[in-house]
């Protein structure tokens, strides 16, 4: 069941990040990484880890767009 949450919530902050990636929208990367975060600890109580892989893939995502702008575009 946490795996499952975990996925839901990774799709959220997936659904944030997208636009996020365009420039001067990087500012919505700061707004889903605290999603991302609650998504990569509810992940951690599953047996499964597909749930918080997919939250570490778009944390990933998140910084390395967040690295490009210099944290703010």
């Amino acid at each position: 069941m946490f795996n499952i949450i975990a996925f839901l919530i990774g799709l959220l902050s997936l659904v944030l990040v997208i636009p996020g990636l365009i420039p001067g929208l990087g500012i919505a990367n700061w707004i889903a990484l605290p999603f991302i975060v609650v998504g990569i600890v509810i992940g951690q109580l599953s047996r499964s880890n597909s749930g918080r892989n997919f939250c570490f893939v778009i944390l990933v995502i998140a910084a390395i767009r967040l690295t490009l702008g210099g944290g703010w575009l």
